[in-house]
């Protein structure tokens, strides 16, 4: 091997270590928000029985379906989506520099985190899991697949590999796109051990429900 692929390895591996702790804090984050999503929407996605707004013909609600493959705006998801992308930028109310790159590396990382939060919402909900997770199963997520991925996903994941290359096109510096890879990867492998721990949760979800254990006063 060259001295120069002993150099690539070394950065790769360099790169791994660097963006694990925000691998763990981001896919931790996302966990959340999926399991908060659950309890708050149940078997009944995309906010369609929550006491929000619901919106196909105005401009904006076509803008937000041309964008999203057809999927409706609510209240609820208005809020939601900007939400998370806020608190990407956290960092910057406590005196972390602002630069281009840096605001690659926070979109790019925003794109992939939306996937996982979704995909979670679906994989741990007892209503959906896994095996329910196709087309023609979850109306919201009617358009094209590209195998057992919608659309919008694979739409995600690919811009959030162009976002992390503008750094590589404009100032040659691909570190940012090599770490939004082993990015991807690590959420893919945390993600995946999630979904086999999914029954234990869904067992959970069912026993915190079942008949006459809820303590609300009836009075």
């Amino acid at each position: 091997m060259t001295c120069t692929g002993n150099a690539l390895w070394i950065d790769v591996l360099a790169d791994v270590f660097a963006t694990m702790p925000g691998t763990l804090l981001l896919f931790g984050y996302a966990l959340l928000f999926a399991l908060v999503e659950i309890e708050i929407e149940g078997k009944d996605g995309w906010a369609m029985t929550l006491p929000t707004w619901y919106r196909r013909k105005p401009f904006y609600a076509r803008v937000f379906a041309l964008l999203l493959s057809g999927k409706p705006l609510t209240g609820y998801h208005a809020v939601m989506f900007f939400i998370p992308f806020v608190s990407f930028h956290i960092g910057l109310a406590f005196g972390q520099p602002w630069s281009w790159g840096l605001e690659a590396r926070m979109v790019a990382s925003y794109l992939v985190w939306n996937v996982t939060w979704d995909f979670l919402w679906f994989v741990l909900n007892p209503h959906f899991g896994w095996a329910r997770f196709r087309k023609g199963q979850i109306w919201w997520h009617g358009g094209a697949w590209v195998g057992r991925l919608p659309i919008d996903y694979v739409n995600a994941l690919g811009l959030s590999f162009l976002v992390a290359a503008v750094p590589w096109v404009v100032r040659g510096n691909a570190t940012t796109l090599r770490r939004q890879v082993i990015f991807v990867g690590g959420m893919a492998v945390l993600t995946a051990a999630v979904g086999l721990a999914a029954p234990l949760y869904q067992r959970w979800y069912k026993h915190m429900r079942r008949p006459g254990s809820d303590e609300r006063s009836k009075d």
